[in-house]
């Protein structure tokens, strides 16, 4: 009888050993354009980002937060506003486009300048697709700001959090990324060379992968699991 008792308790532990070992790989989502700061980590365009270049899409903290790190002690980093951040230029109108690899149901997704909120999308619960896209006025605001995004969860208590620092209008500042130019009918846009994870990919991208190609939909930093065949929300084959 002890020993049926014993195999029983180890089995149990194992099992909930693997769950536990298994639940950080149960991504969830960021800002990949314009690059948040996760996802300027994430690409090597800030140095000494710690354990967030390798989960830009883990910031998640408890609801009503104000911060870049949602309050995680090991992604402080984020709120570190004396790092040379880069800035993506931007007009007064912004398309954030958001990468989920866990599509929680939703209430709200908000953003933010300084204690202001800017704009307001109210999902009602749904359940989003794998990528999201917001389309914010800045409201007339010119040169650098910083933008909070905040993802609220619809049946928990918790928000995912992302920073996007910008430089709005002219006056300088570090550019974003350049944009792929658009491809004429005539003159299809060459292959980017093989896909690979940590690269930040704009729309029309091409890359090729297990011998095909395919065509970035969407702009996002590609991770690990984001393979071209699995997520065709974000690939197309050509």
């Amino acid at each position: 009888m002890r020993r049926t008792i014993t195999f029983l308790s180890l089995a149990i532990l194992a099992i909930g050993a693997s769950v536990f070992i298994a639940s950080p790989a149960m991504a969830h989502g960021y800002i990949s354009s314009p690059p948040s700061r996760q996802a300027n980590c994430a690409q090597g365009r800030v140095a000494n980002c710690g354990d967030i270049i390798y989960e830009p899409q883990s910031v998640e903290g408890p609801k009503g937060q104000r911060n870049c790190h949602g309050g995680v002690g090991r992604f402080a980093q984020l709120n570190d506003e004396s790092r040379a951040w880069p800035r993506a230029s931007v007009g007064n109108s912004v398309t954030f486009n958001w990468v989920l690899t866990a599509r929680h149901a939703t209430s709200t997704w908000e953003y933010y300048i300084g204690g202001t909120r800017i704009a307001l999308f109210n999902d009602g619960g749904r359940q989003p697709g794998a990528t999201v896209t917001h389309n914010v006025s800045l409201g007339g605001r010119t040169g650098p700001q910083k933008v909070l995004a905040i993802w609220n969860i619809a049946d928990t208590a918790m928000a995912f959090y992302s920073c996007v620092d910008l430089q709005v209008g002219g006056g300088g500042g570090n550019p974003g990324p350049t944009p792929t130019p658009t491809p004429t009918p005539t003159d299809p846009p060459a292959p980017g060379g093989t896909w690979a994870a940590g690269t930040a990919y704009q729309s029309g991208s091409q890359v090729t992968y297990g011998g095909a190609t395919y065509r970035c939909l969407q702009p996002h930093t590609a991770i690990s699991g984001w393979e071209p065949p699995n997520v065709p929300a974000l690939w197309q084959r050509l």
